[in-house]
């Protein structure tokens, strides 16, 4: 008669080594490097139902804080765009009137345009060209 490992051990053995390779996974997911606030550039922005204000239209290349202020009365979005004016590089959604929420972008030398858009609908409001430096 041949001996035969038994079956809940060869079980145990497989499920082990998942949630080892999970357990792998999950703790290489955040692994990123973080820029401390004390070196991102801060600007402020200001959403409206008719304006989209930013504080300076250049910053210097590497990490951007916006911290963007809802001072309309309907929930309002603010967005990084790429040179194209269309490719989405950055967003901070669903900001209620009143709050204000962070969106720190990492940037290049180079172009870009921010808009906001009140109501979460349309075109936006206040694109504007914006320089990296």
């Amino acid at each position: 008669m041949r001996a035969s490992t038994p079956r809940y051990r060869t079980l145990s053995l497989s499920t082990a080594a998942l949630a080892a390779a999970l357990a792998t996974a999950l703790a290489f997911t955040g692994c990123a490097a973080n820029t401390p606030a004390a070196d991102q550039e801060s600007l402020t922005v200001t959403s409206s139902a008719t304006d989209c204000t930013v504080s300076a239209p250049t910053a210097s290349a590497g990490s951007v804080r916006f911290a963007v202020t809802n001072s309309g009365d309907e929930v309002s979005e603010f967005y990084v765009l790429a040179g194209d004016g269309t490719r989405v590089l950055g967003e901070a959604e669903n900001i209620g009137p009143g709050l204000s929420r962070d969106l720190v972008v990492e940037l290049t030398a180079g172009t870009y345009f921010t808009a906001c858009k009140p109501g979460m609908t349309g075109d936006g409001v206040g694109k504007a060209d914006f320089t990296v430096e």
